[in-house]
């Protein structure tokens, strides 16, 4: 049996498309078989919404992170086959303060996910990040085989991205967590009509090399509205060349993983 693989969604800088990848990837993941699960890291509970899931109090890790209860417990079902949850809520904006504190504060949420990592219920997990490099992220760096990053086609994308690398490898060369690895750079919010769009694609490929993913996620009106319905884009619009863009990047991020 394959282990099952963690991965983190991250970028610090806001408004890349990173909750909507890590939500979309999800979902296509389990439209083709895989067991999923979404680990909500990111207070502003964007991902749970995204899949038709509400803000409830007390649903979400921040208990379990402190030491009370297990991780497992939190798990929820969503209306998408193959695909299950672990939400957040407002109440993860306590645990940067609470964690800086606390002794082995960066392998909380490695420590936690564990029981359900050895259970082997899932093939894979997706860990949506905060838009920053605060304490969540590092746990969930700790926590992850591998990192995924959405980079938009705009001018400042690669700004901040060689903070994020800096960490990674730290964490990595350090010992603290030496299966870190990037699994990839995802470019979002492509408009293939506009120069800006293929300089940046181009200077991130000269950065990265084949780090890049070929799919990119294009700009598309019905990829914003979906959120609002609960919903992935393949259940929203599945015609959509946004559905079709994340179902292409499930396929590279599966081989990548599995090397299938």
């Amino acid at each position: 049996m394959v282990p099952t693989k963690v991965i983190a969604v991250a970028n610090q800088k806001g408004g890349v498309g990173k909750t909507t990848t890590a939500v979309n990837l999800a979902a296509c993941l389990a439209a083709v078989g895989r067991r999923v699960l979404l680990f909500d890291l990111d207070p502003q509970a964007n991902a749970t919404s995204g899949v038709g899931l509400e803000k409830i109090e007390g649903a979400s890790a921040y208990r379990v992170l402190l030491g009370e209860g297990n991780l497992a417990d939190k798990i929820q079902p969503t209306a998408f086959e193959g695909l299950e949850m672990i939400p957040s809520e407002v109440d993860l904006c306590g645990v940067d303060v609470e964690l800086a504190r606390a002794e082995n504060h960066l392998e909380r949420v490695a420590r936690a996910l564990e029981p359900v990592v050895l259970s082997q219920r899932f093939d894979v997990i997706l860990i949506d990040c905060p838009p920053s490099l605060g304490i969540l992220t590092l746990n969930a760096f700790v926590a992850a085989n591998g990192v995924l990053v959405p980079l938009q086609c705009e001018y400042y994308a690669l700004e901040g991205i060689s903070m994020l690398n800096r960490v990674m490898g730290q964490l990595h060369d350090n010992g603290v967590n030496p299966k870190l690895e990037l699994v990839g750079v995802v470019m979002t919010m492509f408009d293939g009509r506009t120069r800006l769009s293929q300089q940046v694609v181009g200077e991130v490929r000269q950065h990265f090399g084949d780090k890049v993913f070929e799919t990119m996620i294009p700009r598309a009106t019905r990829l914003a509205e979906a959120p609002s319905f609960g919903k992935p884009i393949i259940h929203y619009d599945k015609y959509n060349p946004g559905a079709a863009a994340y179902e292409l990047l499930a396929q590279e991020v599966l081989v990548r993983i599995e090397g299938t």
